[in-house]
């Protein structure tokens, strides 16, 4: 990994002519990744992926005009191209009064060690890393006679490096590492297969689940979809599994965030210090938590991160906002800005919707007649009333046990609503991706299927 110092000096540079190119400011966002991926199938090695790759992201403005590009060439003629480009295109953009960098004092003054990178989790060798791929393919196919095929495992790891700096004399950096392994097995009964997933992800290789245990759970998820069963169209409550359960979360900071509020696209506008949730609904955003996935020490704009609560106690609290969309909003930045190419859009850090007291069992023990879902299809949601419809997979439940896996059905209801009717929460919460929940039980929703 290049030296950040040099990387950072690089964007200064950048910078420094951005000015005497005649923009008024400039930030920049520098990223120098590696990224390693071996995957297999049935014990044979089916690639193996190594790249390196450098992209600069840059944004000028001349007063309230601004203009922004990218490249992954950092020649110097290259560079100084992207910025002859940059601040020639600023100068003829109509000026928007909601454009500009955050006030200088904002930044962050140091950069917190939240211990985001592995010092030793590189030493693998490829072949190493190819056999822990290996070995959670095997321990799923080893689980039961009935598991006869797989759709492969892999292994990735990638290393980062973020630099950031502004015209203001701004200028920090931190460096990351991730590693993850997965796989995909297939059961067959009387004919018939289903496949599942499961993996583990961490910023410390050695806080990845084991092979064989990642495999037998993916195992035993493919094992209980045989035989699935489609059911008539019926109302009943509905039990979201920790995975199926985010993609919920999710949809809410969607809608919460700067860029749907502006554009008028979202179910929650108007609605902040409102009610939105049962009371049991906490919802929050921490980027500090050490070791985390979603964790920085400062966001796009050089803004510290912090532990936000975006829903308390079924109250929306705040929203979601870079400085362009706060700035849009009438409101203050919540530190939440990310670069998506070459602009800045919002995104979440480490997003959980905290745990309850009820353990899994119990919520599904206390419903008579429901559905477990562990798998959605699709992307169903309307941000702007907050519609659902997805397709779904799963278990249903009689008599507060789980009986037969379904399939080839929907769930659909109207997202506040649905929050509006979470009658248990899960204390199962295990922060295993950037977005997280329990187990959520939903007291009423429709079912769709014969």
């Amino acid at each position: 990994m290049s030296d950040g110092a040099s990387r950072a000096g690089l964007l200064v540079d950048v910078l420094r002519r951005a000015g005497a190119r005649g923009a008024t400011a400039a930030d920049g966002f520098l990223i120098d990744e590696q990224h390693f991926s071996a995957s297999v199938r049935l014990g044979q090695v089916d690639t193996v992926k190594h790249s390196r790759e450098q992209r600069l992201s840059l944004r000028v403005f001349a007063g309230r005009a601004s203009a922004a590009a990218s490249t992954s060439d950092l020649s110097r003629e290259s560079l100084e191209r992207v910025v002859d480009e940059a601040t020639a295109l600023a100068r003829v953009t109509a000026e928007d009064p909601h454009a500009g960098l955050p006030d200088p004092d904002q930044l962050v003054t140091s950069v917190p060690d939240l211990e985001l990178e592995d010092p030793d989790g590189n030493e693998l060798e490829p072949e190493a890393k190819i056999e822990l791929a290996r070995q959670a393919e095997a321990a799923a196919l080893e689980t039961d006679p009935r598991m006869t095929n797989s759709e492969g495992a892999e292994y990735w790891d990638r290393r980062a490096r973020y630099v950031y700096a502004t015209s203001h004399g701004f200028a920090q950096g931190y460096a990351t590492s991730s590693f993850g392994l997965s796989v995909s097995p297939v059961a067959s009964d009387n004919g018939v297969m289903q496949r599942d997933y499961w993996y583990s992800a961490a910023r410390h290789r050695s806080a990845l689940e084991a092979p064989a245990a990642i495999g037998r759970t993916a195992a035993r998820r493919a094992l209980r979809r045989l035989n699935a069963r489609k059911v008539k169209t019926t109302e009943v409550p509905v039990i979201f599994d920790p995975d199926t359960a985010a993609s919920l979360v999710r949809s809410v900071a969607g809608a919460a965030s700067g860029p749907s509020l502006y554009r008028r696209a979202s179910f929650l506008l108007d609605r902040l210090g409102k009610r939105i949730a049962a009371p049991a609904v906490t919802i929050v955003d921490d980027g500090t938590i050490p070791r985390a996935l979603g964790s920085r020490p400062f966001d796009g704009e050089g803004l510290a991160t912090g532990r936000t609560v975006l829903v308390g106690e079924g109250n929306l609290q705040t929203y979601l906002l870079d400085s362009y969309s706060a700035r849009k909003l009438g409101l203050t930045s919540t530190h939440h800005a990310a670069r998506d190419g070459s602009g800045v859009g919002v995104s979440t850090t480490n997003l959980m919707l905290l745990p309850g007291t009820s353990t899994p069992e119990a919520l599904i023990a206390s419903v008579k007649n429901g559905f477990y879902v562990t798998e959605l299809i699709g992307f169903g949601v309307n941000g702007v009333t907050g519609d659902y419809s997805r397709g779904a997979a799963g278990l249903w439940i009689e008599n507060g046990q789980l009986t037969y896996p379904v399939e080839e059905v929907t769930v659909a209801g109207n997202l506040l609503e649905m929050l509006a009717a979470i009658e248990g929460i899960g204390n199962d919460l295990v922060l295993r991706d950037r977005t997280v929940a329990p187990t959520l039980l939903i007291g009423r929703m429709v079912v769709a299927g014969n």
